[in-house]
């Protein structure tokens, strides 16, 4: 009976262990359900905002994000700046090589699931001494070739290699979505820094036309003054209006400088080696159907969310891997070979030497550190996830806000709109006296002022409008997936 069960016993464990070979300990990944909200506001979202600039601005569910959506704004000069950018960024390089090295560990990871096959050869002169094996003070001198190949091959019984492959897979997604991300934010930059250019250059246009009328009303005030017919009061209060205003010239030039360099830096030249055209403020279309994905396709579309659902895939797998290295290892070699004392025989059969055999290694006691280490990963795990929940609702909240921004910016331009109509009309009426003797020249000068400061907050609103509207593409994640390709540079 013990002759019997013997086989028996051998055949159960060697079973068991095919078992255990289709397997890997720790949790299997399922990709976290997006949250069940049915909208992004707790107010329902209205089909259009108000009209503004005689546009209206509608929310279509149904519609689609195109990837190069910077289009949409119809400006020949945006569409060139982010062409050149995407193809000279040296950040937006450097995100697509990270990728492709990350994608290269992976395939070097994946040589783990093989046997590992090595050659040696080798030549060498030797003494030995009878000494040290009990043979009496004898030594001989003699040559030793060797020519041999050994083999190993590690069985991944309890998972441990595979987690550590499926780690590297979750690292290959976080770097392509960190590769998106770089793509949006590039392309987000070239479209907000054009629009701010743009308005500087109409604020700078506007303010310095305003310091022209400002100037003449200084001359108009002193003139009266010195004819006895004005207060000096009024004159130094139209002095400080000057100077307030001639204030805020240096620092919108300052700003469009800024825009200048930016624009010059994301599309990989140094603000020296590059003149850049030019975007009017007017000649900018404002995109009037803008997409607003549903709340569960949200998570699925923006890469800072997916980038965190890959770092939570890569603390998952890394809780299998500090479970396997609980368990034993084990592993196959074997090696064959040749070794002569001279060349002329290494090749004969008489020298031919081989060895098989099968090795286990069992962690038995290591002061804790293989239990403290999981329960490591465990709350790396528990970390992750919270990022991840995070970073869900940070997009929300961007898509909230930049919902109700668009609302409230075409309250804005139509509110400024109808006050540049009212100091326009205010305007046409002072001169209209003034040609009919009722007004003074002095108040022709103060309509016109107003009605200047009235225009550069107006065209503050329009460049907030179109900014905002910008925000809603890069929060609802770009469109990105419809030139995945070309945006991760794939070779």
């Amino acid at each position: 009976m013990t002759v019997g069960r013997r086989p028996l016993r051998e055949c159960v464990a060697l079973a068991s262990l095919l078992l255990l070979a289709g397997c890997a300990v720790g949790p299997d990944f399922a990709r976290p359900k997006p949250p069940e909200a049915d909208r992004y506001t707790n107010q329902p979202l209205p089909a259009s905002t108000v009209p503004a600039d005689g546009q209206a601005q509608h929310f279509s569910p149904e519609a689609a994000i195109a990837a190069d959506w910077w289009r949409l704004f119809g400006s020949s000069q945006i569409n060139a700046l982010a062409d050149e950018a995407m193809a000279n960024n040296p950040s937006l390089q450097a995100a697509q090589a990270t990728l492709r090295q990350s994608q290269e560990t992976l395939r070097a990871g994946y040589g783990i699931f093989y046997p590992q096959l090595d050659a040696s050869a080798g030549a060498g002169r030797q003494k030995f001494s009878g000494a040290s094996f009990g043979q009496g003070d004898t030594s001989r001198i003699f040559n030793l070739f060797t020519l041999g190949a050994t083999v190993s091959y590690a069985l991944d019984v309890f998972g441990g290699e595979r987690r550590a492959v499926e780690a590297l897979s979750a690292q290959v997604d976080f770097q392509r979505y960190a590769t998106v991300g770089t793509y949006l934010t590039l392309s987000g930059n070239i479209v907000n820094t054009a629009i701010a250019r743009a308005a500087y250059a109409a604020q700078i246009d506007a303010t310095e036309q305003l310091i022209g009328l400002q100037r003449e009303q200084v001359k108009i005030t002193q003139a009266q003054v010195t004819a006895g017919t004005a207060a000096y009061a009024g004159l130094l209060a139209v002095q400080s209006q000057l100077a307030s205003t001639e204030a805020t010239l240096p620092p919108l030039r300052q700003r469009f400088d800024q825009t200048d360099h930016l624009l010059a830096a994301l599309t990989g030249h140094t603000p020296a080696d590059r003149a850049l055209p030019l975007v009017a403020l007017q000649d900018l279309t404002l995109p009037a159907d803008l997409p607003v994905s549903v709340p569960s396709e949200l998570v699925r579309q923006r890469p800072d969310v997916l980038a965190s659902e890959a770092q939570l895939h890569n603390a998952s797998a890394n809780i299998g891997v500090a479970t396997a290295a609980m368990f034993p290892r084990f592993t196959l070699s074997g090696s064959f070979g040749q070794t002569s004392n001279t060349s002329n025989t290494l090749l004969d059969s008489s020298s031919s030497v081989w060895n098989l055999g099968a090795n286990v290694t069992a962690p038995l006691f290591h002061g804790g550190t293989l239990w403290h280490q999981r329960k490591a990963a465990l709350e790396a795990y528990q970390a992750a996830l919270a990022n991840y929940r995070q970073s869900v609702l940070a997009g929300f909240q961007q898509v909230a806000d930049t919902l109700r921004a668009l609302e409230h910016d075409a309250e804005s331009v139509a509110a400024q709109a109808r006050a540049l109509e009212a100091a326009a009309d205010a305007l046409r009426l002072t001169q209209a006296n003034y040609r009919a003797g009722l007004a003074s020249y002095l108040q022709v000068l103060t309509a016109d002022a107003q009605y200047h400061q009235a225009s550069i907050a107006y065209l503050q609103a329009r460049a907030q409008r179109l900014q905002d509207t910008t925000a809603l593409f890069l929060a609802l994640g770009g469109g990105w997936w419809n030139a995945e390709q070309e945006i991760l540079g794939a070779r």
